[in-house]
């Protein structure tokens, strides 16, 4: 594989785990290049992508660039978001609606590291279900906070998350769990983020 297909795939990876708009900035600063040349591989997998059998396509601006599903696919988007709505909640959803409800506000790199995988779809369901709701981080311009909404609280019958069951506990365990984890990021260099975002939050490594 030549240089210019590694930085492709690269990217292409970026912009997928990332989930939101991402800045020229970011990308040139990750994938290790100058900004000029991360437009010209942006410009590049944006030609690639108007290829027909693909599914995706790149938006863009000045600014940012977003991976996206291309309109002509939105009827099997819909069906799909139907049927997310009609079925119970999986139990990957369920573990991540708790940890919402419990560690909230929280971006979607740290949610991501502490499950230990991808959950940008589970969050956009649970955003539709009006479960879940995101919002600006006040710490970063350009990040995103997940919480629950009031009507998920007014389901639980509490009114704050300190009203959950053992909440103090769980706040307890995590406090062990942040104390293991930052000891073994000083042995090791690598970021305990599963997601690029550090606009949400959280370090580049390789969200809704």
């Amino acid at each position: 594989m030549s240089d210019l297909e590694k930085k492709l795939a690269a990217l292409e990876a970026l912009l997928f785990i990332h989930g939101e708009p991402v800045t020229y900035k970011k990308i040139a600063s990750v994938l290790a290049v100058e900004k000029e040349e991360a437009e010209k591989l942006v410009e590049e997998l944006k030609n690639r992508l108007e290829d027909p059998v693909r599914g995706l396509q790149l938006i863009s601006d000045r600014e940012k660039v977003q991976l996206a599903t291309k309109p002509e696919w939105n009827t099997i988007l819909e069906s799909f978001v139907k049927e997310e709505l009609t079925e119970d909640l999986s139990p990957a959803s369920l573990e991540t609606l708790s940890i919402v409800a419990y560690l909230g506000p929280i971006s979607r790199p740290r949610l991501e590291y502490l499950r230990g995988v991808n959950s940008s779809v589970i969050l956009r369901s649970l955003m539709i279900r009006g479960l879940v709701e995101r919002f600006q981080d006040p710490e970063h311009a350009s990040g995103f906070l997940y919480r629950l909404t009031f009507d998920a609280m007014k389901h639980l019958g509490i009114q704050q998350k300190e009203d959950l069951a053992d909440f103090s506990k769980f706040q307890e365990l995590l406090k062990v769990f942040d104390a293991t984890a930052e000891r073994e990021q000083v042995i090791s260099p690598v970021s305990p983020t599963s997601e690029p975002e550090s606009s949400d939050g959280g370090t580049i490594s390789p969200e809704p």
